[in-house]
């Protein structure tokens, strides 16, 4: 898998919340690539006493599911709430209590009894985050909240995507130039800048001139554009590029890693993956090497873990450095809720984290999971 579509993969894990017999219970959503799909529960015993020609993880106590060519809704008893009504594309999961649906073109929203309560006269509509979904009317953006109300005026450029609110802010375009607008609509950053992010940790990285730099949610640029790339904030720092290298800086724009690594990743649980004379090692905030830069690969921790590359083949290390499963795999992915997907002789599967083997095979793009109360 490509280095970017695992970063994306990474960034999109949610986790949900839904309403099942066992409290915080993982449903996993296997789907094995031939219109098979069924749920089961971490250990990969089947829970679900049916099958479906595709399935979705759980958000919000339902799940998606497709029979017959269309797509509806299922409870965590597997029962169908909502019929399986919909076509490909045409539904999506739910997101604060409701769910985007499309009907004659046009886009609108359900309840969790599958009843449209926000009409479907959009051109676009993304799903709702913080108590509001951006949408689309007549090429122009806007935001509604939860009643249908359209509370941020549809005037802003829409250039084929749309941004949720992230930390009370979104992201909008006019006139070529993006800024940011909080959930009252008050435009916060000016639209002056070329490119930008979505505020994480109360920084959000902007782009002018072909540089980048970061404000805060006062509109202040708290680090001038001087950075070739600056990334969103993680644990109190951020990468940044600068000649060509990569280092970090901190909550207070310092510059406290400096900028001589090939390549980096931000820092989770207290390190960061870095890359020198071709390899991949580890430090941490105090930009020590704690475990040394011998692989030919590496990415973020994620409970504990994190995949390492040596010999042309995938495993995984824990935070002290030491191999806990092996480097057997083609290909490998961050572990979420104690599962991770990982490739072996052409198969995709589910292993836990001491590498046990929970579902044999799977597809890897359209199996997940997510936990349940």
């Amino acid at each position: 898998m490509k280095t970017m579509a695992r970063i994306v993969l990474y960034l999109m894990i949610l986790y949900f919340c839904g309403c099942s017999s066992k409290k915080d219970e993982v449903i996993i959503a296997v789907n094995t690539g031939n219109r098979v799909g069924y749920f089961t529960d971490s250990k990969g015993n089947i829970i679900i006493d049916k099958q479906f020609d595709g399935v979705s993880s759980f958000s919000n106590g339902l799940a998606k599911v497709k029979q017959n060519g269309k797509w509806g809704f299922v409870n965590t008893k597997g029962e169908i709430v909502i019929p399986c009504v919909y076509d490909d594309g045409d539904v999506y999961s739910f997101s604060e209590g409701l769910a985007r649906i499309k009907q004659n073109g046009k886009w609108g929203f359900i309840n969790s009894k599958g009843k449209v309560v926000i009409p479907c006269v959009y051109d676009a509509a993304i799903s709702f985050s913080e108590g509001l979904a951006a949408v689309v009317q007549n090429d122009k953006c806007g935001f509604i909240n939860t009643k249908g109300e359209l509370v941020i005026s549809c005037v802003y450029d829409y250039m084929g995507f749309l941004s949720g609110f992230s930390e009370g802010f979104a992201m909008v375009k006019q006139n070529g130039k993006w800024g940011f607008v909080n959930t009252k609509g008050e435009i916060v950053v000016p639209c002056v800048y070329d490119s930008m992010y979505s505020f994480f940790e109360g920084w959000a990285s902007v782009g002018q001139n072909g540089k980048q730099g970061f404000v805060n949610s006062r509109g202040e640029m708290v680090v001038p554009c001087v950075y070739d790339a600056a990334f969103s904030f993680s644990e109190g720092w951020a990468k940044v590029k600068q000649n060509g290298k990569w280092g970090f800086i901190n909550s207070k724009g310092e510059v406290v890693i400096p900028c001589v690594y090939d390549g980096a990743f931000s820092f989770s649980e207290g390190w960061a993956a870095v890359k020198q004379n071709g390899k991949w090692g580890f430090i941490n905030t105090k930009g020590e090497i704690v475990i040394p830069c011998v692989y030919d690969g590496a990415f973020s921790f994620s409970e504990g873990l994190t995949m390492v590359k040596q010999n042309d083949k995938w495993g995984y290390v824990n935070t002290k450095g030491e191999i806990a499963i092996p480097c057997v795999y083609d290909d490998a992915n961050y572990f979420f809720e104690g599962l991770a997907k990982v490739k072996q002789n052409g198969k995709w599967m589910i292993i836990d984290s001491i590498g046990q083997v929970i579902i044999p095979e799977c597809d890897m793009s359209a199996t997940s999971w997510s936990k349940v109360e």
